[in-house]
C-alpha cells in the first residue's frame, strides 16, 4: 500500500481577480474592503494590487460576515477590528498566565 501524502499549496500572494474568485466576490467590493481599511494591498494602483495571507484570510472573514449575516462594510471593518483586539488581549492574558 502507498502512504498517503499530504499536498498543500502555500498562497503567498494574490492578485485583485484572484482574490476575488478567492472570495467569490466582486471587484467593487473587495475596493470597498480597501477603502474601509480592511485589507491593504501592496502596490500603487487596483491594476497592481497584491494581497497577502493576512488580507487574504481578513478578506475571506468579511465575506463570510457580508454574505451569511449580511454585514455591510462598515460593520465588517468594526467586526473584524474588535476581533483583532480580542484575540491580541488573549494573547497577552496567555502570557502573564505562564508568568
Amino acid at each position: 500500500m502507498k502512504p498517503a501524502t499530504v499536498q498543500t499549496a502555500v498562497v503567498v500572494s494574490l492578485s485583485l481577480d484572484e482574490l476575488c474568485r478567492f472570495c467569490q466576490a466582486d471587484r467593487n467590493w473587495i475596493i470597498d474592503l480597501v477603502e474601509h481599511g480592511v485589507l491593504e494591498p501592496e502596490g500603487a494602483s487596483v491594476q497592481s494590487w497584491q494581497f497577502h495571507s493576512l488580507s487574504i484570510a481578513r478578506a475571506k472573514k468579511a465575506r463570510r460576515l457580508n454574505r451569511d449575516l449580511g454585514v455591510n462594510t462598515a460593520g465588517v471593518a468594526l467586526v473584524l477590528d474588535l476581533l483583532a483586539e480580542r484575540e491580541e488581549m488573549l494573547r497577552r492574558l496567555a502570557v502573564l498566565g505562564d508568568g
